[in-house]
């Protein structure tokens, strides 16, 4: 895991945040993202890819994230907005919206992902597996992560049937026999289908 930038001669002269998001390939619930910024000299060791640390790991990051970035935020995009505009444009929004919440205005950003819409008039950089390689991202990936688990986790009780304490929205196929039996929650994404493996968008 590199802490340096994708442009190294960014590192010192520009206030840098990595954004990455949570949910996307979700049949319920909302899309998270974040954005965070670190020092420029800053090191973890154990900082990673959320994707690669176990839940309790996650968990025991989240805090120390939060106290040592010089910023972050989190924001959220609904199933009934991800309907309404497709969950890639969402997924950007959720990133936006939480640059927005910002305390710190960034001057460059460096998104997980091989594409971005771009942010105000602020410089980006699109990095393709970053969250295994950026520890901004990195930070970003495990908060929006654990943030949309804990939302998952708070309405998995209204809606016990759906499993959403174990998939946290993700289309297992406990999951998809529970929608193909019962049908759709208010907080399921109704233009993604359920019995395709992969899914798509109508």
């Amino acid at each position: 895991m590199e802490s340096i930038s994708l442009l190294s001669t960014y590192q010192y002269d520009f206030i840098e945040a990595g954004c990455d998001e949570a949910g996307r390939g979700c049949l319920a619930g909302p899309v998270f993202a974040a954005a965070v910024i670190f020092p420029a000299d800053y090191c973890n060791p154990i900082l990673n890819d959320s994707k690669k640390l176990s839940e309790k790991k996650r968990m025991e990051l989240r805090p120390i994230i939060e106290k040592e970035a010089l910023a972050f935020a989190v924001a959220s995009v609904s199933a009934m907005e991800i309907d309404k505009i497709n969950i890639h444009k969402a997924s950007y929004l959720a990133m936006h919206k939480a640059l927005d919440s910002l305390g710190t205005i960034p001057q460059f950003l460096i998104i997980d992902g091989n594409k971005f819409i771009p942010y105000r008039q602020t410089p980006h950089a699109c990095i393709v597996q970053g969250d295994g390689k950026y520890l901004s991202i990195a930070a970003a990936s495990i908060l929006a992560k654990t943030y949309r688990d804990e939302y998952m986790e708070g309405i998995a009780a209204d809606f016990p049937e759906y499993d959403w304490l174990q998939n946290k929205g993700y289309p297992t196929i406990k999951h998809r026999q529970a929608v193909l039996k019962l049908g759709l929650t208010p907080h399921h994404r109704k233009t993604f289908r359920v019995t395709e493996p992969q899914l798509k968008l109508f």
